[in-house]
């Protein structure tokens, strides 16, 4: 329950953030979202189901991956946020890899994901992940157009065989409108405490806007094949994008009840001997609250 008034709140919270900066953002778009209650409810219950799925994956030993692409700002974050937040860390990780060093230059180009994909028993949640090839590479000139054609020669014949090595792998485009982006990168700037999410990268995602439609468009028809299709999610409504993709996750394992052996808390052991040593007074953090 606590947990649910954290999550209740944060929510609170950025509502009052963004009815005070609805000021200085131009131009924003009209919101339909989910009522906060249809939202708390479904939220709440799609978690649950999490971690029926994890127990699941872990008895049963089944390895997943799942990719996290779209434009910037388009909600990525938040809906990892929330498949996570209530999930075992040595069940469910994240990979969120920075930019390639120099001698990952040098590697083929999958070498650096390999490292991370799942063992028995993990599910694997790419925020970001080697689709950069296909959008940010490209688009910025960080690769030349021989080697992005080498990579939609490779990319499904990698995920292929992930898939032959019995991984799943689901793959999620999150797609935003122009007039979105421009919306939430002004809250971005406006928002103190979210003005470290906008990156100049992110800043020439807005230049370079069809030119990252485009390369959407050939890595939609270049990688779409049936061993790892793409699943388009609508991020204009954050909250109603996060509930139709935990939800449709859910729908891509076969997973059910595992049993649990009763719990029984022991009692603690008594020694007639142990002394709890006094801990210093300057040891302790200050109770200012």
């Amino acid at each position: 329950m606590l947990d649910s008034f954290d999550e209740e709140l944060e929510e609170e919270l950025d509502d009052d953030r963004l009815a005070a900066l609805l000021d200085h953002a131009s131009d924003h778009p009209d919101e339909k979202s989910v009522s906060r209650s249809v939202y708390f409810k479904e939220l709440f219950r799609l978690q649950r189901e999490l971690v029926r799925l994890q127990d699941w994956i872990s008895k049963t030993g089944a390895k997943a991956v799942v990719l996290f692409e779209g434009r910037d700002s388009a909600g990525k974050g938040g809906v990892i946020k929330r498949i996570t937040q209530r999930l075992n860390p040595r069940v469910c990780r994240v990979v969120a890899l920075t930019a390639p060093s120099e001698r990952e230059k040098g590697q083929w180009y999958f070498q650096r994901y390999a490292p991370h994909l799942p063992a028995r028993g993990e599910l694997v949640l790419f925020d970001r992940s080697w689709y950069n090839r296909a959008g940010v590479e490209r688009v910025m000139g960080f690769c030349t157009e021989d080697e992005v054609e080498e990579f939609y020669r490779a990319a499904p014949e990698f995920e292929r065989m992930l898939v032959r090595s019995g991984i799943t792998l689901i793959k999620y485009w999150f797609s935003i409108t122009d007039e979105q982006q421009h919306f939430r990168f002004e809250m971005r700037i406006h928002d103190p405490l979210k003005q470290w999410k906008l990156s100049p990268m992110d800043l020439q995602s807005r230049i370079r806007w069809e030119a990252y439609t485009k390369a959407k468009e050939d890595m939609f028809e270049r990688t779409h094949i049936p061993e790892a299709r793409w699943w388009v999610i609508d991020g204009n409504d954050k909250k109603a994008a996060r509930l139709n993709c935990i939800n449709h996750l859910l729908t891509q394992f076969p997973y059910t009840d595992v049993e649990h052996p009763e719990v029984v808390l022991p009692p603690r052991a008594h020694n007639p001997d142990y002394k709890r040593e006094e801990i210093p007074k300057d040891m302790y953090v200050p109770n200012l609250f």
